[in-house]
């Protein structure tokens, strides 16, 4: 898949996977989310390896990251989507959802994922709503994996 690179000031975003900062995103998503909060390095590793990421960058400080789980024709699933504290507020949430979602190889898909329980306000205005029959929806959830695995 093609790499791309749009850039806004001194910030980047790339889906250039040798750019990643692996274990700084390790750091963010192991120590200060719920959601993946205790993932191993190696289960992180795997999903980036399998995956089409977003990194978020300030010169050359990794400060955002986002993956995407994709048949690239039919479906896709957003996750593990954040940027630091401290670059919050300047309209980079809104530019790295607008990067994915313009991305060409994730046109014309039926359907897009995502779980959130914040930032809702910023993926509704990218077309996101809540599920409108929920009975429908299933799932087979083990939020304690990542506990006692190194």
């Amino acid at each position: 898949m093609e790499i791309r690179e749009t850039h806004r000031n001194e910030y980047t975003i790339s889906t250039d996977r040798n750019k990643l900062h692996i274990s700084s995103i390790h750091k963010f998503l192991a120590n200060q989310t719920d959601w993946a909060n205790g993932i191993p390095l190696n289960t992180l590793k795997t999903s980036i390896e399998n995956s089409l990421n977003f990194g978020l960058y300030y010169k050359d400080q990794q400060i955002g990251f986002a993956i995407i789980i994709s048949d690239y024709s039919t479906i896709a699933y957003l996750g593990d989507v954040y940027i630091l504290k401290e670059h919050r507020g300047k309209g980079l949430s809104k530019w790295l959802i607008n990067e994915i979602m313009e991305h060409p190889n994730l046109q014309g898909l039926r359907r897009w994922i995502l779980l959130t329980d914040t930032a809702e306000w910023l993926y509704k205005k990218f077309g996101f709503t809540e599920i409108p029959h929920p009975e429908f929806y299933m799932e087979k959830h083990n939020p304690n994996v990542y506990n006692g695995i190194k």
